[in-house]
């Protein structure tokens, strides 16, 4: 192949089968997310804070203090009187009680939808996550479909995530990840669409010009790239959400900045290649970094048009008059100050000493060693709800834990992309596993604090491309003579799948179940 047709490269054209593809998978998908979601009808685990977060966002613009009862009140569908009313402390304007959070505001404006259309219940909170959950497996198929250049590796990796527990329960649960996972998905796949674009530029550009490559000279500069800014609105979208996707804004703003060089090596610039470091880095900064700011700071609109939420008049108060912050706008010093206060939370001593009967070393996540118990309802007796247990209790569970052999095959699978990639100098396993290791190893680094597995919800989707795209070198090409029987195992795989994600599926949504069925699920003393 010429350089002009290696830059054009490009995934197969967008015809309606591999849409009609991806919107059923998808509309599936979402259909499994939607079903009985409002069940339990209370809130469990983590939702005793986003749900409530968000429910005081939509009355006054930050989050609130709520009643010791609110809880029960929710569950009852007694609304009335939730917000404490007298606060008593100090610092508090006008009395008014708001709480500290220490995540900012996306992923809690992103539930208040859910409120604001169907109410402070079960079915109002868990709706936008379901819904970004369905957007996940969407994009997770545009992204494998780009990358293995195949509708069938596409469809692959969403049929493989729509029946992973985790993201199946992440997606029906009031928490903040899923949201953090899915603008993370989409920011990588904007990335991915960025090279394709860019190299295609190249090409067109040597067209036009009627040489066959750039002979050493650096080429056009392209400094407008529009896939590169949606993955800045993206990626500002998921810091939004929860600070950690800053690793991978910057593990994969320097790996599309190493491909633009590799791009104009291609094309023939040759030594001049490198010095789209500075060329098409500082673009690449200015659209992905700087850009995702102003996206993150507008998160904040409800804080800002308000004086009542929390740390939000710090630098007015006469006592903070010393600080270099209390010298800037009163909201920017306020802010910072917060900022500094949040950092510390996660950081500072309180967190590392707190201890968690889930908590999981993050060395145990790619095999779920520690899985989390989402809820539980145990000692139900026979008779009671439907148990008709013998010599036994029944119980109801909800478990954040990964369908166990899609993570033990993506597990096989990363560690032979890994070689692919810097062995075969196979671009494609590159992005995946770059994404997925930013959101893994950073976490090594707070291991004295308190982690939990379902943190892991943002690497899953990586890791099933990664799957997806060693299943796709495994089936070979159309005209390949061992593709029928490699179509076997590809099959048996996600047939595999498929059926240990049914196996598992009482435990994904509250399903009753005797003690015993529920000990034949738990294969490992560390998962009870």
């Amino acid at each position: 192949m010429t350089a002009i047709e290696r830059l054009k490269d490009a995934p197969p054209r967008g015809t309606w089968v591999s849409w009609a593809v991806t919107i059923g998978i998808t509309l599936f998908a979402l259909g499994l997310r939607l079903w009985h979601l409002d069940f339990p009808r209370k809130l469990v685990f983590d939702e005793t804070y986003y749900p409530k977060d968000a429910w005081a966002l939509l009355n006054f613009g930050f989050e609130h203090d709520f009643v010791p009862e609110a809880n029960d009140k929710i569950a009852n569908g007694d609304l009335v009187d939730l917000f404490v009313k007298t606060c008593g402390r100090p610092n508090a304007v006008d009395d008014v009680c708001s709480a500290y959070v220490v995540h900012p505001p996306l992923g809690k404006w992103l539930i208040a939808s859910g409120e604001w259309l169907f109410g402070m219940n079960s079915w109002g909170w868990r709706v936008p996550s379901a819904i970004f959950g369905a957007l996940m497996i969407f994009l997770v198929i545009r992204l494998a479909r780009r990358l293995g250049r195949s509708t069938l590796v596409g469809a692959i990796a969403g049929i493989l995530l729509c029946f992973d527990g985790l993201q199946f329960v992440m997606s029906r649960t009031g928490l903040l990840d899923i949201f953090q996972a899915t603008f993370l998905v989409a920011a990588v796949a904007a990335i991915a669409a960025d090279r394709d674009w860019f190299r295609n530029r190249l090409g067109r550009h040597l067209e036009k010009v009627g040489q066959p490559d750039l002979d050493g000279t650096f080429g056009p500069a392209l400094w407008w790239r529009p896939w590169r800014v949606v993955s800045g609105v993206m990626f500002g979208c998921a810091l939004a959400v929860k600070w950690n996707s800053i690793y991978a804004l910057a593990a994969i703003g320097l790996l599309t900045v190493f491909w633009d060089v590799s791009a104009r090596r291609l094309a023939g610039a040759r030594a001049g290649a490198w010095w789209a470091l500075l060329r098409d880095g500082i673009p690449a900064f200015m659209s992905m970094v700087v850009l995702a700011v102003p996206v993150y700071l507008a998160s904040w609109i409800g804080w800002f048009a308000t004086d009542g939420g929390w740390n939000r008049q710090w630098a007015a108060q006469e006592a903070n008059q010393g600080s270099a912050l209390a010298g800037l706008p009163n909201w920017l010093g306020s802010w910072l100050d917060y900022h500094r206060s949040m950092y510390e939370f996660h950081t500072g001593d309180f967190i590392n000493n707190a201890t968690h009967v889930y908590e999981a070393h993050p060395a145990g996540w790619l095999v779920m060693a520690r899985p989390i118990g989402i809820d539980a309802q145990n000692g139900i007796e026979p008779g009671t709800q439907g148990c008709e247990a013998v010599n036994d209790t029944c119980l109801r569970v909800i478990s954040g834990l990964g369908t166990p052999f899609l993570w033990w095959f993506a597990l096989a699978a990363l560690i032979a992309g890994v070689i692919y990639w810097l062995a075969g100098r196979d671009w494609r396993f590159g992005l995946p596993i770059v994404a997925a290791m930013a959101m893994y190893l950073p976490w090594f680094q707070y291991t004295e604090r308190p982690l939990f597995f379902f943190y892991a919800v943002c690497i899953i989707p990586f890791t099933v491309v990664v799957l997806a795209l060693v299943l796709g070198k495994l089936l070979g090409a159309p005209t390949d003579k061992d593709r029928r029987r490699n179509s076997w195992i590809v099959s048996s795989v996600v047939g595999i799948v498929a059926l240990n994600f049914a196996f598992f599926w009482p435990i994904y949504t509250d399903g009753l179940l005797t003690r015993r069925q529920w000990l034949m699920r738990m294969w490992f003393g560390s998962w009870i």
